[in-house]
């Protein structure tokens, strides 16, 4: 199967971020087809800073590197390198009515937040719709959140299809991520809008500084603790073993032990996912290269799935042409 994600480059990528998404996207390339694609395109609706772009995006495909995507088994590639999607974006909006979008949550919620709206950010579901459809994918890996836009992608592949009396757009089907909430320093889910995130590839140092500023009650290090009510425990689930999980568990259960201490178990079990991580990404960024011949070769394959699909609407659609 082909399964479809897009990561958008909007600000440095976080442990939330890897819990929530990327640990089941390099799993899922072990399994199936992969196109991912850095999506630069959604990312011009929060950031219009030209150098500011150019880095998240390098970071988004640096930080997937690191953390062990194959790029000799995944489609890594720039969303801006496929013009083939923004084309198929303008098809289907012949096709989709404004109710339609207007039905959209996303859209809706991120008004409620003060966020300026454009025709980009009314547009997102259009454009996420042929980013889908232009790969005829199989799966989109999703949580519930962008369970509506995977909705709206069928709609709009049913309303190509039924206009133009064909089955060139194939339907997609989400695949729902059992994210686990990831919570931040202060409690909340973890979130750069919160300022609350435990960064991917910062030093060491300054990871293990944020760790240990994670917020907890009073009780002292006598008192028995609960481990469902600590987010500090809850961090440390995410990522240890279930042996490990259980001994700490009864160590809060059991008193003498500080939080302190606990902080500190957290922070080994991070330092051992990102500490290697850290180095392959190291020596990633010195070599722009081999960066630049992965995100090219995932483009070359992408484009080689997009120009045929886009062929197919254009000869539906009657869009004549001479080149």
């Amino acid at each position: 199967m082909r399964v479809l994600s897009g990561i958008q480059p909007s600000g440095k990528l976080h442990l939330g971020n890897y819990l929530g998404a990327m640990k089941q996207h390099l799993e899922l390339q072990h399994e199936h087809e992969c196109f991912f694609f850095i999506a630069n395109y959604h990312t011009l609706t929060t950031v219009q800073d030209r150098e500011r772009l150019l880095e998240l995006s390098r970071d988004v495909a640096l930080d997937y590197l690191a953390l062990g995507l194959d790029p000799g088994k995944v489609n890594l590639f720039y969303q801006s390198d496929i013009p083939e999607v923004t084309e198929l974006t303008w098809i289907l909006s012949t096709v989709t009515g404004k109710g339609l979008l207007d039905r959209a949550t996303s859209y809706k919620d991120k008004i409620a937040r003060g966020i300026t709206p454009s025709m980009g950010l009314y547009s997102y579901p259009l454009l996420m719709a042929a980013d889908i459809l232009i790969y005829r994918s199989d799966l989109v890996p999703v949580g519930k959140d962008q369970l509506q836009h995977i909705e709206m992608a069928q709609d709009m592949a049913g309303y190509f299809n039924n206009t133009f009396r064909c089955e060139v757009l194939k339907r997609p089907e989400p695949k729902l991520n059992e994210a686990p909430v990831v919570p931040g320093l202060d409690g909340q889910k973890m979130s750069k809008s919160y300022g609350n995130t435990i960064p991917l590839f910062d030093t060491a140092k300054n990871t293990r500084k944020r760790i240990m500023s994670i917020k907890t009650d009073s009780r002292t290090v006598e008192e028995p603790k609960d481990p469902d009510g600590c987010s500090i425990f809850a961090l440390y689930r995410l990522l240890a073993g279930p042996n490990e999980t259980a001994e700490l568990a009864e160590r809060y259960r059991a008193g003498g032990m500080g939080y302190g201490d606990a902080k500190k178990a957290l922070a080994e079990v991070v330092e051992q996912l990102l500490g290697p991580a850290r180095e392959r990404r190291e020596e990633l960024a010195a070599d722009p290269a081999q960066v630049d011949s992965i995100l090219h070769s995932g483009a070359v394959r992408a484009r080689e799935v997009a120009r045929v699909v886009l062929s197919d609407v254009r000869e539906a659609a009657g869009l004549a042409g001479t080149f």
